[in-house]
């Protein structure tokens, strides 16, 4: 059964275009059996399937929820929560990749990079290679606790699905695909191929912690805004990172009250608990 795994909706991404109804509406022409709602930092397109559609519509259509978290220093995460999971951290970007992923797996969920290979500050390989401050030990460490790697995005080109492929089969990670469509026209561009009872998110999550081989593909969407900038697209990038750092810095303060709910003991020495570094044991032991 064809799933698209990384997709982006009105309700829920500042970029979004298209209405959830709508995107399901399309892929259920297209012979697909589910999505996963990936939004920027926000569960809101989820929201809306759940409080309006769910149960009374599409009963045949599953709808997965997911977000798209935008890192500190690693760029873009799928992340995948249990069912009835809700932490409002993940809707408050700017995280290090450290801590959440020791947020994420503390609480039973998955996570994996988006587009590993894409842009800068958008992609946690390309990311991590351009600071000298990782070293290759330290990114191995890292890429070892990654649950899966989407390894097809509609939105990135050939080479660099090839790249995220060969990653994941060098640490042996499943890998995901989906169109990362934000777009009408991009919608279903891109697939992974699930069985047919996974139903809902512990269906997924158990299934991922198998590391199964996962039949992934689709079709190039070359209509992208980066495609349509050319050359101009290295300011559209930078001007990203702007507005990353300055939504990160608005958040802060959620953010810190959140992590020392979460954390509850951390190391004396941190005087700010966001101030983890990648070695994840930095971090004290969670209490229940």
């Amino acid at each position: 059964m064809k799933f698209d795994m990384h997709c982006h909706t009105k309700e829920g991404s500042l970029d979004g275009k298209v209405m959830i109804e709508e995107y399901i509406r399309r892929l259920k022409e297209m012979g697909f059996g589910g999505m996963l709602v990936s939004d920027h930092n926000s569960y809101d397109g989820y929201r809306e399937w759940k409080n309006s559609l769910k149960g009374k519509e599409y009963t045949d259509f599953v709808v997965l929820k997911g977000v798209e978290y935008d890192t500190l220093d690693c760029g873009h995460m799928l992340v995948i929560m249990p069912v009835g999971m809700k932490l409002r951290i993940l809707e408050m970007r700017g995280l290090p990749i450290a801590a959440l992923i020791k947020i994420v797996h503390h609480y039973g969920g998955i996570i994996g990079p988006a587009h590993p290979y894409g842009e800068k500050y958008l992609s946690a390989v390309t990311t991590r290679e351009r600071k000298r401050k990782y070293s290759k030990q330290g990114n191995k460490k890292l890429m070892e606790q990654f649950d899966f790697i989407e390894i097809y995005n509609a939105c990135e080109r050939q080479e660099v699905n090839v790249r995220a492929a060969k990653l994941a089969l060098k640490y042996g990670c499943p890998g995901l695909g989906g169109s990362d469509a934000h777009k009408l026209e991009c919608i279903g561009k891109g697939w992974a191929d699930l069985p047919d009872t996974i139903r809902d998110e512990n269906d997924l999550i158990a299934y991922i912690k198998e590391k199964p081989r996962i039949r992934c593909g689709g079709s190039f969407y070359d209509s992208t805004f980066r495609d349509k900038l050319g050359k101009w697209n290295a300011f559209r990038v930078d001007g990203f990172f702007i507005f990353n750092k300055l939504g990160a810095a608005s958040k802060r303060r959620k953010r810190k009250k959140e992590l020392k709910r979460i954390f509850p003991e951390y190391k004396a020495s941190q005087k700010n608990p966001e101030d983890y570094t990648d070695n994840p044991e930095h971090f004290v032991k969670i209490q229940n």
